[in-house]
C-alpha cells in the first residue's frame, strides 16, 4: 500500500479530532476531486513501519477520537488488504477509537466486504461537483451518505444504510 499524507488533529474528516491516512489509488477520478494527486496507486510513499508508528503515536493521545481512511480510495484493490489488517490492529489496541472510511463506492456495492466489520462510519459515493455543498457535514456533495456501519450491519436489512447522526438535520 502507498500513501500521500498523514494528517494530525483533523476536524473535517469525521467526528472529533482525528488522524487521517490519505492512501494512494482511486479509480473513481471524480471531476473536481480535492485530491487528484492520490489517484495513482503507484504514487506517494510506501506505507511502512515508520508511517504506522506515526499513526499509533497519534492514536495514543487521549484527545484523538480515532482514525479516518481517505485518499484516493481505501477500498482500491492496492489498499484494501493492508487497510483491513491495519484496522484489525487498531481495533485491538484502541477499542474505543472510531474508524471512519471515505470511498467513492456506494454502500449497496460494498456492504458485504469483510473489512467493514471494523469500521464505524463510511462516507460513500463519488464526489459530484454539481452537487457540491460546503454546508454539508463530513461530505462534499449531497449524493454522498454518512453511514453508521455497525448499526446498519446489525439491522434486518444490512444492504440498506442507516445514516450516522440523524440529529444533524439535512447535513446527512
Amino acid at each position: 500500500m502507498r500513501y500521500h499524507n498523514i494528517t494530525k488533529d483533523d476536524m473535517l474528516n469525521g467526528d472529533g479530532l482525528r488522524v487521517v491516512l490519505w492512501v494512494a489509488g482511486c479509480t473513481h477520478c471524480c471531476k473536481g476531486c480535492q485530491n487528484p494527486v492520490t489517484w495513482d496507486p503507484d504514487g506517494g510513499l510506501h506505507f511502512d513501519e515508520a508511517a504506522k508508528k506515526e499513526i499509533f503515536e497519534q492514536l495514543d493521545q487521549s484527545y484523538i477520537s480515532g482514525i479516518t481512511f481517505s485518499g484516493g480510495d481505501p477500498l482500491h484493490p492496492a489498499n484494501s488488504l493492508e487497510i483491513k489488517n491495519l484496522m484489525i490492529e487498531i481495533k485491538e489496541k484502541y477499542p474505543k477509537k472510531t474508524i471512519w472510511l471515505y470511498t467513492g463506492s456506494v454502500w449497496e456495492e460494498i456492504w458485504q466486504m469483510p473489512l467493514l466489520q471494523y469500521v464505524d462510519v463510511v462516507v460513500d459515493g463519488e464526489f459530484v461537483q454539481e452537487l457540491k455543498d460546503a454546508r454539508l457535514l463530513w461530505k462534499g456533495s449531497s449524493n454522498q451518505k454518512v453511514i453508521d456501519v455497525q448499526k446498519t450491519l446489525k439491522s434486518d436489512e444490512p444492504g440498506v444504510p442507516i445514516l450516522h447522526c440523524l440529529n444533524y438535520g439535512n447535513h446527512n
